[in-house]
């Protein structure tokens, strides 16, 4: 691939977009490739989970190539925004964790891919944002839609009107990231907490992430019903079985994934 680039270690697995002359800004060969990406590593059962950065130190992702934007007709900008959405929730509906380490400019584009990822850490150089009021745009790869739910309509409106940008203390603090490390040690801790994650059982984890997506658009009532019917699901599994066991004979689980 010319701009993303996989590796895989064991059950981690690291996509790194890969366009610093751009800032690693997205064009539609950026997400064609991070869809590519994305489809294997779902049929990869080796791979357990998914940590998505950017090369160097400047940027996670800087946005979308706006570059085409005085050109298109608006036929052509709703195909642009359905584009990145269904890349975007291809992400978001991974049955394994993924991790965006955001290293640098996460704008536009680049804020939303990390928000479209489970979880967020940030080096503390980050700077994160929606800039696309000052373009005379909007959000238009699910940042009106999960900004909100992460952290708030208030504090979301704040920054989609504003187009203002935050830096990586402030984005911790509002709830848009999970931690801040610096840059030097981004990537180390990342990793850390990932294999914490490995240790645990991943079919619980896929349940999980399932139950928890599934049920931001409906009634508690309704997420109630499918937590409880994940929760039956889950006990056709081998690892909950060796998780009891673990517990009850006070050592730790050897899940079988399964």
């Amino acid at each position: 691939m010319e701009y993303v680039k996989l590796d895989i270690h064991g059950a981690i697995a690291r996509v790194t977009i890969d366009r610093q002359g751009k800032l690693n800004a997205l064009n539609a060969t950026v997400l064609d490739e991070l869809e590519s990406c994305f489809l294997d590593l779902q049929e990869n059962s080796a791979v357990r989970a998914v940590i998505v950065t950017g090369a160097g130190e400047k940027s996670f992702v800087a946005g979308a190539d706006i570059s085409q934007f005085p050109s298109l007709t608006p036929e052509e900008a709703q195909a642009f925004s359905v584009r990145g959405q269904t890349v975007f929730s291809l992400i978001e509906s991974s049955s394994k964790p993924v991790i965006a380490a955001v290293n640098g400019f996460a704008l536009g584009g680049g804020c939303e891919l990390a928000l479209a990822c489970h979880l967020r850490y940030a080096s503390d150089n980050a700077v994160f944002g929606q800039p696309e009021v000052k373009l005379g745009v909007i959000a238009g790869y699910g940042g009106t839609q999960r900004l909100p739910r992460l952290i708030g309509t208030g504090r979301a409106l704040d920054l989609l009107l504003s187009g203002r940008m935050v830096k990586a203390k402030e984005a911790h603090q509002m709830g848009l990231v999970n931690d801040v490390f610096t840059l030097a040690e981004l990537l180390t801790k990342v990793e850390e907490i990932v294999k914490v994650i490995l240790a645990q059982g991943s079919q619980a984890q896929a349940f999980t992430l399932n139950v928890v997506y599934k049920g931001a658009g409906k009634s508690l009532a309704e997420g109630l019903k499918d937590e409880a019917t994940a929760f039956r699901n889950v006990f056709e599994t081998e690892d909950r079985v060796e998780g009891a066991l673990a517990f009850l004979e006070r050592r730790s689980p050897k899940f079988k994934n399964r």
